[in-house]
């Protein structure tokens, strides 16, 4: 009789406890997506932003460390085509590049001088590990006041919010150029949920990246960044 009493009442807490739980979860998400959303524009709409310091394109996987996957082509073409309508004159190239064997940075700058842009306007930020580290990074080496972000849209709302917690003034456009699997939309969205509470925190916090290092004014010379020749 005891032990069923004592069992229940360990159920009842966890039965609370995974409430509790679900209910931060759902608060902290629509906190995030709630004070993101009047920053996240269509494209046709960024003609109308002014003093725009750079479009920060995100990174994320590169395959065999030499192609592109799917959604980082779209985030780099989704980049070059503001580049090119005129939203700013700068590109900062935010991944990973931690590994002599795993490289996102470069592939994605090759890609946009193999289209013709200047590698000297062409920034990498070889340390972009997190989307966190790619926001404070982006202030702290590169000293961006006002920036356009790419990435996919699952991905935006947090970057957006975790670039105006740091104090950028940031907007967003997404990179859905393709519909990408079911599989693949129901993994990032349930990753994304998470994630949002993680550093829904850590921009309370704000601790300092893996890196910090030199300043790299982005209105200077992107040759500072490289770590290869561009031709």
């Amino acid at each position: 009789m005891i032990f069923r009493h004592r069992l229940k009442r360990v159920l009842l807490l966890l039965c609370a406890a995974v409430l509790l739980g679900v209910i931060c979860l759902g608060t902290i998400n629509a906190i995030v997506l709630g004070k993101s959303k009047p920053y996240i524009l269509e494209q046709s709409k960024t003609a109308e932003l002014q003093d725009i310091d750079c479009i920060l394109v995100l990174g994320c996987a590169v395959w065999n460390n030499q192609t592109l996957s799917p959604m980082l082509e779209d985030r780099v073409k989704t980049g070059l085509a503001l580049f090119e309508s005129g939203v700013s004159d700068r590109l900062l190239l935010s991944g990973d590049h931690g590994r002599e064997n795993y490289d996102e940075v470069n592939h994605m700058k090759q890609y946009c001088v193999d289209k013709g842009v200047d590698p000297d306007v062409v920034f990498l930020d070889h340390a972009g590990f997190s989307t966190y580290e790619s926001m404070y990074r982006a202030k702290s080496i590169f000293g961006v006041k006002k920036i356009v972000i790419v990435t996919q849209g699952y991905h935006l709302y947090r970057a957006v919010y975790i670039a105006r917690a740091l104090g950028i003034d940031a907007y967003g456009v997404a990179a859905d150029l393709q519909d990408y699997s079911l599989i693949t939309d129901i993994k990032n969205g349930l990753r994304e949920s998470l994630a949002r509470v993680k550093d829904f925190a850590t921009c309370i916090l704000q601790p300092e990246p893996t890196y910090l290092g030199e300043t790299i004014p982005i209105d200077g010379s992107a040759k500072l960044t490289d770590d290869k020749e561009y031709v």
